[in-house]
């Protein structure tokens, strides 16, 4: 039997953050079954299952080596580690090897091209916030009327915003940049220009994004989300480009929907912890 693999989160209060991440955790559980490899995952703050009870129900279960993953787009923090020489120390015979990040793979590049397409292609885009529940999300326009549809526009006039999540760590935010730059040259070479912007934390937020494009000349900008999973930083990363299109409403602006939970994400994930296990003397 293989060592089980763990997902590792950092952690949304988020709901429908929580929800996607458990269906993708449930995927990888059903793809790894056929090999014997044991799935679970938590996270390191702020939700549950924590990344603590993870590691001590998998010990239970009489595992003593596993493969942890952060499943996240950027470098691994120093959190990480520290959480699990934590988890070492609540059980010494713990032993675990770590993979990669997911990061810029080709594979998450297309998958950003895809959602790009998707929205390039679509009349829908997304409207103000309204009550869906518990509190306001956001919903996309199934269709226009049309006298709100937009002239053709070619791709030279078009440009793309990708969006981080933001960050303190300043690698972390030059590795962003240099995302933008990949996913241009390789998946979005007829557009005008794929410039950066961030959630929050540091700039240029998603309006500074949008107004170079602007600038530039762009008669559409296609705002594309460099985030794995719906929830709380989308509608952020949505709201922000509403509140710009409502002060310059000759700008056709569109949201494209996040990576999401989807099984080319889950070969990469599963890519990753083959890779590790071949590390392992």
């Amino acid at each position: 039997m293989k060592p089980p693999l763990l997902l590792i989160g950092q952690g949304s209060q988020d709901d429908a953050y929580a929800a996607e991440f458990g269906r993708f955790v449930h995927r990888l559980r059903c793809r790894l079954d056929q090999t014997g490899a044991d799935v679970s995952g938590g996270y390191l703050e702020r939700a549950t299952p924590r990344l603590s009870d993870s590691v001590a129900s998998l010990v239970a279960r009489g595992h003593h080596r596993l493969v942890a993953l952060p499943l996240s787009l950027s470098r691994m923090s120093d959190d990480f580690p520290a959480a699990m020489a934590r988890e070492q120390q609540r059980h010494p015979t713990l032993m675990y090897d770590h993979g990669r990040p997911l990061g810029p793979d080709p594979r998450v590049l297309a998958l950003l091209a895809e959602r790009l397409n998707d929205a390039a292609t679509e009349i829908s885009r997304p409207r103000a916030l309204e009550l869906a529940g518990a509190r306001p999300r956001l919903r996309a326009v199934d269709s226009l009327p049309a006298e709100e549809h937009h002239a053709h526009v070619e791709p030279g006039d078009t440009a793309v915003v990708l969006v981080g999540e933001g960050s303190t760590d300043a690698a972390a935010n030059a590795e962003i940049h240099r995302v933008s730059r990949l996913f241009w040259e390789t998946h979005a070479y007829d557009f005008m220009t794929v410039e950066t912007a961030f959630v929050s934390v540091t700039p240029p937020g998603v309006p500074g994004g949008l107004e170079r494009c602007r600038r530039l000349g762009a008669k559409r900008v296609i705002v594309v989300p460099y985030l794995l999973f719906a929830g709380g930083l989308l509608e952020r990363v949505w709201a922000q480009a509403l509140a710009y299109g409502a002060g310059h409403p000759d700008l056709d602006i569109r949201c494209a929907e996040v990576i999401g939970d989807c099984e080319t994400l889950a070969d990469v994930v599963i890519d990753r912890y083959e890779e590790a296990l071949q590390l392992v003397p």
